[in-house]
């Protein structure tokens, strides 16, 4: 979960403080040593954690705390708004050219995930109905080339590659031409990186720079390193003037630290998060929105957002017919489960509740066969099965198990889950005929 261990503790800390009518200069003491420690051993950056407690405590002990008739309140409002500062303050979005081919330039050591996040790039920008061209310059690195062009093919995205030319600053000019000729608005280089920083990476990113003047040059990181992320950060910097930074890995990042050192450390943003393997898991980066989940606070907006864009609009109107006159089928209970799991996994979903218990969401395991079972058991079904479950008996069910590869307790596990969601579905729907005919409120179905 991602800042599993640095919200658990920071939420911890602050806790002890909510409940208290009137706070002492030893009660926020006390708390700040907490903070401090939760945020060392969380890999922050160490002057980062200093200025950070400082700036809370300064403010803890003015008069909008002590004055206060909620002061623990208080304090969570002011390391929440300091947390902002620190991440960020706002978004940085891609700032696209008006009239010309906005440019952006991938780097990064080898194996930080920049030739997938170029092509997450590639596909979020294809939705903003963007043309993106994938420009393949790293010469280097063996099947750099084809992993780009496997990766384009699954985004319908075209790669631009030269077999022949061996030099990623020409490469990277007939992109652009290439670009030009095809009508493409938006030019995504994918350059080598290595294991290390070397002399001859940084000249030849400088070259590649100079040759195509990107608007943006975004430096892809692997949260998982920490703080080496954020030295690697400081010398990119240092020698190409990076525009931002992407995050990698940041699902498989308990700790947090290279999230929130980064930003303090090199003065630069991050843009975007890769949250997860599917091509589809790249969020811009919100730092209001980050710090209300390390915080425990919840990200409603992003939940909203990712809603939107997983769920048909058409199938929503269609669903809400069917729970109205209450004939949701198997076919529907299948439906609505594949468009929950468009929208990531369930632990990372819940941590966007407001209020959500990041120590009873550590114990949760999601399964994800689990889908894959649900939906052989009722691809196994007949239609007329489907669409009434009620005439699955003991031989129907076996028949369904040996189809789907199953077992007769899982097909009777679903039955009944199915049969749980349907009561609710009339439970609700009537409560909603009912409230209708006094005038009350109405239930959003």
């Amino acid at each position: 979960m991602i800042f599993e261990s640095l919200s658990d503790k920071l939420q911890n800390a602050l806790g002890k403080l909510k409940g208290k009518g009137k706070l002492t200069e030893k009660d926020i003491d006390s708390a700040m040593r907490e903070i401090r420690l939760s945020l060392l051993e969380a890999d922050v950056n160490f002057k980062v954690v200093k200025d950070f407690v400082k700036k809370v405590k300064e403010r803890s002990l003015g008069s909008e705390v002590m004055k206060s008739l909620t002061p623990g309140q208080q304090v969570v409002k002011i390391v929440n708004e300091e947390m902002v500062k620190l991440l960020g303050e706002k978004e940085s979005a891609i700032q696209f050219a008006s009239s010309d081919i906005t440019v952006i330039m991938m780097c990064g050591l080898q194996g930080s995930g920049k030739t997938t996040t170029s092509g997450k790039l590639a596909l979020k920008f294809k939705k903003q109905n963007k043309r993106p061209l994938l420009v393949a310059c790293d010469v280097y690195r063996p099947a750099a080339i084809k992993q780009l062009e496997v990766v384009g093919k699954s985004i319908d995205v075209p790669v631009f590659k030269n077999d022949i030319e061996k030099n990623p600053v020409r490469i990277a000019e007939e992109g652009l031409k290439e670009a030009k000729r095809k009508g493409h608005d938006v030019v995504i280089i994918d350059t080598a990186g290595r294991l290390h920083i070397d002399e001859q990476l940084m000249e030849e990113l400088t070259d590649i720079k100079a040759s195509v003047n990107p608007r943006e040059v975004l430096l892809v990181l692997d949260a998982m390193t920490g703080q080496d992320a954020v030295k690697i950060a400081e010398t990119f910097n240092d020698s190409m003037q990076i525009s931002g930074v992407i995050l990698t890995k940041i699902d498989g990042d308990a700790r947090g630290g290279a999230a929130i050192s980064i930003r303090a450390v090199t003065d630069k943003p991050i843009k975007f998060v890769a949250t997860g393997e599917k091509m589809t898991d790249l969020e811009a980066f919100y730092p209001d929105r980050m710090a209300s989940r390390i915080l425990g606070m919840g990200d409603v907006l992003s939940l909203i957002e990712k809603a939107q864009e997983s769920f048909d609009l058409e199938k929503a109107k269609e669903m809400e017919e069917k729970l109205r006159s209450q004939k949701f089928t198997l076919d529907d209970f299948l439906d609505q489960m594949e468009q929950m799991q468009n929208l990531g996994p369930l632990d990372q979903l819940l941590e966007m509740i407001p209020g959500a218990n990041s120590k009873q969401l550590k114990n949760l395991k999601i399964d994800e066969k689990e889908l894959t079972y649900i939906k052989a058991i009722i691809q196994s079904m007949t239609k007329k099965e489907r669409l009434d479950p009620s005439i699955i008996n003991g031989s129907r069910r076996k028949r369904i198990a040996l189809g789907s590869g199953t077992s007769v307790q899982k097909v009777n596990r679903l039955l009944k889950q199915f049969q749980d969601t349907q009561k609710m579905m009339k439970q609700m729907g009537g409560m909603s005929k009912m409230m209708k005919r006094k005038g009350g409120m109405r239930l959003p179905f």
